[in-house]
């Protein structure tokens, strides 16, 4: 038996994703677009703004991947003592000034009140 393309499914996640998804910004604005409605245009300058980075830049993964790091919002690969999880997903929510689900119910069952940087 075979797997069929192995290529195929890769492809199509990248075409769709567009941006690169957590390689590079597209997961951030896809959560524009979901959160608020926006444009990508729209989404992709206020994430660019945000991260304080330009527009291009947002599709680059080198210069993401280092953005990221920075900012501790999450990478790809596992790299000690960055963000991953919900971890990540708290500073993204800060950072954008986003409502995030999985960050909200997290606070409410803890009994958090409202989100504080602990750095």
């Amino acid at each position: 038996m075979g797997v069929g393309d192995p290529i195929g499914m890769h492809a199509a996640h990248a075409v769709v994703s567009g941006m690169g998804g957590i390689r590079t910004a597209g997961d951030l604005v896809a959560r524009l677009q979901l959160n608020r409605g926006m444009r990508i245009d729209a989404a992709k300058k206020y994430v660019a703004e945000k991260l304080g980075v330009s527009v291009l830049d947002l599709g680059d993964t080198i210069v993401m991947s280092e953005v990221r790091e920075d900012l501790d919002i999450g990478r790809v690969s596992e790299t000690p003592g960055v963000a991953k999880g919900i971890d990540a997903k708290f500073r993204i929510a800060e950072l954008l000034d986003l409502e995030i689900n999985c960050v909200n119910m997290f606070m409410e069952r803890v009994g958090i009140r409202a989100y504080q940087s602990f750095d």
